[in-house]
């Protein structure tokens, strides 16, 4: 192809984009437009007269408990905080995108910005200071020594840098400040902003682990999106491959360059997402040593409220003896937090929430999983031995229920959130999740609901008392009188607590009226407690080995983050932020209306619960109060 052939690509290529941008800015505002009255498109009727006082009217030494971000004027706009996009316009954005790296001049573009992405991922996993500043067991990436390393810099930075170094700011610019006044330095420099990054701030850390696989399966993992999506699916919301822009070498995945879109969740409907588009680049760097890099797109295509960036992000993977491996994720990215909602900024904002340590917990429960999956014996409660094939499918069983549980309690594209319409109430959400099929009846909707509650409750006690069967009728309404064991348990990992659990729920000593499969376990980053109803028959053909993706499965439960970034290495913090989640379904329910009764119902469900898990940590009257719930 000549430079004519090129001229004309280009051009073509910038008409489309310019079209496709149009187009997106224009599905961007209608869709915001649609998003005003979110309580018709549930059918809900507007302020049912119901407060939080009225759970619990007579419960005068306890409050009932505040609710994350109640008022509107100490959080983010409700559409704001939560995401009512319609997958078009994801759609569109990918399409934006695909369209952009059509023209050979751009992948050569996108090839020597991988290229380059990659010697920078290399240097920020292996040095250490002045790189980073290293205090006992935290890291922290200096600032200043990066822009050195890798940033653009012109003569007048310099001059900042060596002010800064020297210990002389007098003239230094004054970067919180919007005074317009003249100071006493009248040429004051400014420093350089990155186009559209006013409102973006960095992150930037590194892990450094073993994890009980061998490079290629972790390569393979990362390279095949699918896998990726799995792997990491208390994470990642979305994952698409757009485009592959060069394969690897004999078979393998050395030199594989691929084009993919991303949407990065917390456990909690009231953070939004983060979405990316960026090129994913694998190398083989030596015997047994590999190293994956992401790097965003934004920079080289730029299009509309790019709110997220991820600047040269992956892990370096090193085969190590007896199968292991040795990885150092890196995570460095530029992001716009300020539409998080206040209970949640001071731990999003310090970089605690999607640090490489998150990613690489993440990375070590699917290694302890596959052990798990895979070990000829597992030592359950009193020393019973679950069959292989039932232990198997109960594992593969509790994993399909975990996935589903992420994905319904995140505030990405595909959950169309809507605030529940009672006064005192207004950060409980609500959404329908398409029909369940019920054998010999009408397909039911399924509708979830959620919330999140801040407690003066260190996260560890707080998931001690939640996975244990014997606390359960203290905060399960519907559990109150009745008799709870663990029947059966299979551990994932070198920790007790984290576990597959079976729970045999009686009415009375003889009547078993319901199981409960649950799964509990607790990393680095957070806990979960996780946990859905199984029919008897249902248990008995899964302890047998029957398959696992037949099993309706309606997953509930809680998910437990540290009120602000730990500050030692063992993560001691004084508080929780508690993310609760229920589903209902109900032949009442369309996938258009909730009848009023039900939005009273939802109400009273996760409030009652949040009540009593709070009032089970309050030292006064506390068991006064249960006794009477």
């Amino acid at each position: 192809m000549d430079k004519h052939d090129d001229h004309f690509l280009d051009k073509d290529v910038n008409s489309e984009l310019k079209a496709m941008e149009i187009f997106v800015e224009g599905f961007r505002s209608s869709g915001d437009e649609n998003a005003m009255d979110v309580s018709g498109q549930l059918g809900f009727e507007h302020d049912v007269n119901i407060g939080v006082d009225d759970v619990h009217q007579n419960d005068e030494d306890i409050s009932s408990p505040s609710l994350v971000g109640a008022s509107p004027q100490d959080s983010p706009d409700s559409r704001s905080s939560t995401n009512v996009r319609s997958d078009q316009m994801n759609r569109a954005s990918d399409l934006l995108m695909a369209v952009s790296v059509s023209a050979d001049t751009n992948k050569t573009r996108i090839t020597d910005l991988a290229c380059s992405a990659m010697e920078e991922l290399l240097k920020m996993a292996l040095e250490g200071e002045p790189l980073w500043h290293i205090d006992g067991d935290s890291e922290s990436l200096n600032g200043f020594e990066y822009m050195k390393e890798f940033g653009s810099v012109d003569a007048t930075l310099r001059e900042i840098m060596r002010m800064v170094e020297v210990g002389d700011p007098q003239c230094l610019p004054n970067l919180e400040s919007n005074d317009e006044s003249p100071s006493e330095c009248t040429d004051r420099p400014m420093l350089p902003k990155e186009l559209g990054e006013e409102h973006l701030h960095a992150e930037a850390s590194r892990q450094i682990g073993l994890v009980s696989t061998n490079p290629a399966s972790v390569v393979e993992w990362l390279m095949d999106v699918n896998q990726w999506s799995l792997v990491f699916a208390n994470i990642i919301s979305r994952a698409n491959l757009l485009k592959v822009l060069s394969t690897g070498v004999d078979g393998s995945y050395d030199g594989t360059l691929q084009l993919m879109t991303v949407e990065l969740h917390l456990p909690t409907a009231l953070v939004p997402t983060r979405e990316s588009h960026f090129v994913r680049y694998c190398k083989q760097l030596g015997y047994g040593t590999w190293g994956v890099v992401d790097v965003s797109l934004e920079n080289l295509f730029p299009y509309p409220a790019s709110r997220f960036r991820r600047r040269p992000s992956g892990c370096l993977i090193q085969g190590m003896p007896e199968g292991c491996s040795k990885v150092i994720w890196v995570e460095h990215v530029a992001v716009d937090n300020r539409l998080v909602q206040s209970v949640y900024r001071p731990l999003v904002i310090s970089g605690f929430t999607f640090s490489a340590k998150r990613w690489f917990a993440a990375l070590i429960r699917h290694c302890q999983w596959l052990d798990t999956l895979r070990a000829r014996t597992a030592p359950t409660h009193d020393g019973v031995l679950l069959p292989q094939a039932g232990r198997e499918s109960l594992l593969k069983l509790a994993e399909r229920m975990t996935r589903s549980f992420w994905g319904d309690i995140s505030a990405c594209n595909e959950n169309q959130w809507m605030p529940l319409p009672i006064r005192g109430a207004e950060d409980i959400r609500a959404m329908t999740k398409g029909s369940i099929p019920v054998p010999g009846m009408p397909p039911s909707t399924k509708i979830v609901f959620t919330t999140s509650i801040r407690l003066a409750v260190p996260p560890k006690r707080l998931f001690d008392f939640l996975r244990d069967e014997n606390s359960r009728t203290k905060w399960d309404t519907r559990l109150f009188g009745h008799i709870i064991r663990e029947l059966a348990y299979v551990i994932n990992g070198k920790y007790p607590e984290n576990r597959v659990s079976i729970l045999q729920v009686n009415a009375t000593p003889e009547e078993v009226e319901i199981f409960y499969l649950q799964e509990s376990f607790s990393d680095d980053i957070g806990s979960y407690v996780i946990y859905a109803p199984v029919d008897a028959l249902a248990m008995s053909g899964v302890l047998n080995g029957g398959s696992p993706e037949i099993v309706n499965i309606l997953p509930c439960g809680f998910s437990i983050l540290p009120d602000r970034p730990p500050l030692n290495a063992h993560g001691d913090v004084p508080g929780s932020l508690l993310t609760i989640a229920f589903h209902i379904i109900d032949l009442a329910y369309t996938e258009e209306y909730i009848p009023p009764e039900s939005v009273k119902t939802i109400f009273k469900v996760i409030a009652e619960t949040a009540f009593l898990i709070k009032a089970a940590f309050t030292s006064d009257n506390v068991q006064g109060n249960l006794a009477g719930g």
